[in-house]
């Protein structure tokens, strides 16, 4: 199997679900909107190989065999915390509709028989949403320990001041810190920190 390669114009999307056909088709439509879209049938082999190629969005079914797709996005998200996940189900409840969302971090939640235009949208969304986090990853990585918990405590709207109370610094020290962090994420200002944190 020749996993698809994250390429400007054409996001890599996986499609887990253990009914191969369904898989398949999800994956043949995601290929017909401009994706590199691969269906996998067990989890356990996404994961295995997921390391070497990761995908912007993942659209995985929740009812599967050992391992369900909440168990598969929590092991997902340790080796990749800006993919997007797609869940779907052909048994919905309210429940789970609310989990997807707020405990396993799943940008939408879509009942069997999919919705074609839905699932596309969210689809495009998840892309656009993992985009903007592989980009903040990349403009913050370079920030030193110190930097990012002072660039974390900043965009959360704390002053220089209340920064150096929390961290136990000289408001100086906070301002050579922020003066460092304008500079390695390229940013003009405050505003634009903030903006890059959402």
């Amino acid at each position: 199997m020749t996993l698809p390669a994250n390429q400007p114009d054409r996001a890599a999307v996986y499609v887990v679900d253990d009914d191969h056909d369904l898989g398949a088709a999800v994956a043949r439509l995601l290929c017909r909107h401009g994706h590199a879209a691969e269906p996998f049938l067990d989890p356990v082999t996404l994961l295995s190989v997921y390391a070497e190629a990761p995908a912007l969005c993942i659209v995985t079914d929740i009812m599967m065999g050992d391992l369900d797709g909440f168990g598969f996005a929590d092991r997902v998200r340790m080796i990749d915390p800006a993919v997007a996940i797609v869940f779907m189900t052909a048994w919905p409840t309210t429940a789970n509709a609310v989990d997807s969302v707020r405990r396993y971090g799943g940008l939408d939640y879509l009942e069997k028989p999919l919705d074609e235009t839905r699932l596309l949208s969210a689809v495009d969304e998840g892309v656009a949403w993992s985009r903007r986090q592989r980009s903040i990853r990349a403009r913050t990585a370079a920030l030193s320990a110190r930097e990012r918990q002072v660039f974390d405590l900043l965009v959360q709207g704390h002053s220089n001041k209340a920064v150096a109370d929390i961290l136990g610094l000289s408001p100086k020290t906070v301002e050579d810190h922020r003066a460092a962090i304008v500079a390695k994420t390229g940013t003009n200002g405050l505003a634009q920190l903030i903006a890059l944190a959402r």
